[in-house]
């Protein structure tokens, strides 16, 4: 018997195949009938969690957005300083456990229908406004200098987010170590003393 709890089980099950699949075949390339044959289902059997591919885009792009905000309401009592790091370490991390929704996720945005955008763009929007507020929050208590909070949050975005291109897992580094790298740039610079 199939419960709910199965039911969604499942359906995350698919989505992590699917998300693993788009990342190694492409989004545009795979069709419904490979998302099936992948997860060792018949494609009517696939329609019984979703009712097409991009539904499946969708739950992606919903399950690493939410994966983040998850990862970054445990660190609201950090200190500025700290917070931040997590944040570039929570994406990095995410690199190397969701490697799919990582690249679903920065490339077919524009592929979701208009309603799904929409949806996304709430939660991508709140995720920068809580980001934001971490390094105004540092502005206010001196820990950072006197920065734009929101271009430095972009700063801090590019930063994270390109490393999907060319992270290696086997590459010797880290998620934590090329955070803390890469967050050492972002607090020091390239100047010497």
């Amino acid at each position: 018997m199939v419960t709910a709890v199965n039911a969604d089980r499942r359906r995350r099950e698919l989505i992590a195949q699917a998300a693993e699949l788009f990342d190694r075949a492409g989004y545009h390339t795979t069709n419904v009938a490979a998302l099936a044959e992948a997860a060792g289902l018949r494609k009517a059997t696939l329609y019984h969690y979703f009712t097409s591919k991009d539904e499946i885009l969708f739950w992606i792009h919903d399950e690493f957005i939410d994966l983040l905000v998850a990862k970054e309401s445990a660190r609201r009592s950090l200190p500025p300083v700290d917070a931040l790091r997590e944040v570039m370490v929570d994406v990095l991390e995410l690199m190397r456990t969701h490697r799919g929704h990582v690249r679903v996720f920065f490339e077919h945005y524009r592929e979701l229908s208009p309603e799904h955008r929409q949806t996304i763009r709430r939660k991508r929007d709140a995720y920068e406004r809580t980001v934001e507020s971490i390094v105004r929050r540092g502005v206010e208590s001196g820990s950072f200098r006197d920065v734009d909070p929101r271009l430095t949050t972009l700063a801090v975005f590019g930063m994270c987010n390109w490393a999907y291109q060319w992270y290696a897992a086997e590459g010797g580094l880290s998620p934590r170590e090329i955070a803390e790298r890469f967050f050492d740039l972002l607090l020091n610079g390239l100047r010497e003393g």
